[in-house]
This record gives structure tokens, sequence and C-alpha cells, in this order.
């Protein structure tokens, strides 16, 4: 396979190049050729994973998204595998290195390893800033790096020229890719990933209180009534003052329930906060959610209710 074993304390045998450095600019072009090699395939795995998700209502802004991020894919596809490079691959690729010098044995186990030290300083930095939960992070980083970590220790024992990595690279993310998608659309006619439909709940299921949290709650009764506090509703058009995607407001009000492809609630508050809001019902039938997506689809503000 093209691993040697790296030179140990106990005197194991030497790896070749060893006494090259640690990294490299061959690394560094070799790790962004195999960082964009994995791309397709980890859009195409996020686009499986997000069709079985509620979308909260921004389907059609979705596929506009990512019409539009066609477009832009020439000129980020290269700025994200250089990104990859710097920030995850060619920490791992040094620390399997200066590892397997010191320690020896097999060099590949090293190098398999390695992405979960940079995986997890990444993850840290994102579960602080409320992002995503440390344990997706980690999983998904160390995972994007486990691929180009490998594939810069083979290149390297190999001596491969750029252009033998680029092709390889490029072949490889074909195959990939054809392999993902068809395994996908079978997999999704097998029912293994089912598409998401939004809970049905009739009005006696819609009754109750609802919020957000945050302080935003909506109370909806039996008899049609309502009662909000700090609740985001749509704007009234053309007001001068208002510069946001929603106004908060409060008092009493009536719904109603709204029936289509997707069960919601029409919501009228008294007075002359805010406007008609229509509230969606998403979640699952066990956790159901009442949400609105205000503004842009690709970039509105989305706010979710759940039973309080």
């Amino acid at each position: 396979m093209g691993w040697e074993k790296a030179p140990g304390r106990g005197g194991t045998p030497e790896r070749a190049g060893e006494r090259r450095p640690v990294w490299s600019g061959g690394d560094l072009g070799a790790a962004v050729a195999l960082a964009l090699a994995q791309l397709p395939v980890a859009a195409l795995l996020t686009f499986i994973d997000l069709s079985g998700r509620d979308d909260h209502g921004a389907g059609n802004g979705g596929a506009l998204g990512a019409v539009f991020l066609l477009f832009l894919a020439p000129f980020l596809l290269p700025l994200l595998g250089v990104a990859q490079a710097y920030l995850l691959t060619l920490p791992s690729v040094v620390a399997a290195r200066v590892t397997g010098r010191r320690l020896g044995g097999p060099s590949w186990p090293w190098y398999l390893a390695a992405p979960v030290a940079p995986a997890a300083f990444w993850s840290v930095l994102v579960a602080s800033l409320g992002s995503w939960p440390f344990t997706t992070t980690l999983a998904v980083l160390a995972g994007l790096g486990v691929l180009p970590t490998l594939g810069v220790g083979w290149v390297r024992h190999r001596a491969l020229r750029p252009w033998g990595v680029w092709w390889r690279a490029a072949a490889g993310s074909f195959g990939l890719a054809v392999l993902t998608l068809v395994g996908g659309v079978l997999a999704s006619e097998a029912g293994l990933f089912p598409q998401y439909e939004p809970p049905r709940l009739t009005a006696a299921q819609l009754t109750g209180v609802w919020g957000d949290g945050s302080g935003a709650e909506l109370r909806l009764r039996a008899d049609g009534s309502a009662e909000a506090v700090g609740l985001p509703t749509e704007p009234a058009p053309f007001t001068d003052h208002f510069s946001g995607d929603y106004v908060v407001c409060a008092g009493p009000g009536t719904w109603t329930p709204r029936r289509t492809w997707r069960d919601g609630v029409l919501l009228k508050l008294d007075g002359d906060c805010g406007e008609d809001t229509q509230w969606s019902v998403g979640g699952s039938e066990d956790a159901p959610q009442l949400f609105v997506l205000f503004g842009d689809p690709d970039a509105g503000t989305l706010r979710i209710l759940e039973r309080a």
C-alpha cells in the first residue's frame, strides 16, 4: 500500500522520506486537491440528509439558493479547499508525522487518528459561539479531515507529481459522487431516507400555550380567541420606522386553523401592531412546532414556537 514503518524509540525501521520536513508545498497542493475532491460528495450527503428534515418553509428559497451557489462554485470551491487544507488537513499531517517519528510503528494509524485533534479545537470554538453542538461539529470535521490527511501521506510516499495528484483526485471525486447519487436514489426509493412530512394537527391539538423559551408566547383557546406576549408578527407594509423582518406585539386576538399541504394557524391580533400572521405547523407528531419564516426565504428570520 506504500505505507512503511516510522522510526521509533525502539529502533523500528525508518519510513521513506523520514528526514524530509513535516510538510511542504507539495503537501499543500495535495491537501487542496483532496479537499476539493470530497466536497461534491459532502454536498450530496448534506442534500440527502436535509431532504428528510423540515425545511421550515424555505424549500423554494433553498432551491434558488442552491442554483445561485452553482454559479459561485468556481470561485467558492478553491477557497473552501485552501481553507480546509490550512485549518484541518495540514495540522493533521504535521501531528501525524511528528507523532510517528517519536513513537514509531506503521504510519497510517497516525494519519487516520490525527484529524481528531484539530477537529476538536475548531469544534470547541464553534460550540462556544452557539452554532453547532460540539459532538456534531467534531464528527463532521473529523470525517472531512480523514481522507485528505491519509491522502497526503499516501501521495508523499508515492512521490506523485502535482498533475498526477489532481487527475486522480478529480477521477475519484467523480466516481464517488456518482456512487453517492445512485446509492442515495436507491435508498430513498427503498424508504431508507423517507421524505419529511409535517404533522397534521386538529384544532383541539393546536389549542394550548406555545412559546420559544425566550419570552415569546402564544395562547390559543378552543373558542378561537388568542393572547400574545412578546410575539413576532408580520410587519405592516410601508412603515417608515420599521427596518426588520418582523415586529414584536402583545395583546388579545383571534386565530383560525388553516388547512393546506401543511397545517397552520392564521393569527389576527387586535390593535394596530403588526399584520395577520400565518404560523405553520412543523416538527413531528410527538414534538409539534409552530413557525414563521419572516423576510427573504434565503436570508430571513425563522421563529419557532413549541408547546410550553
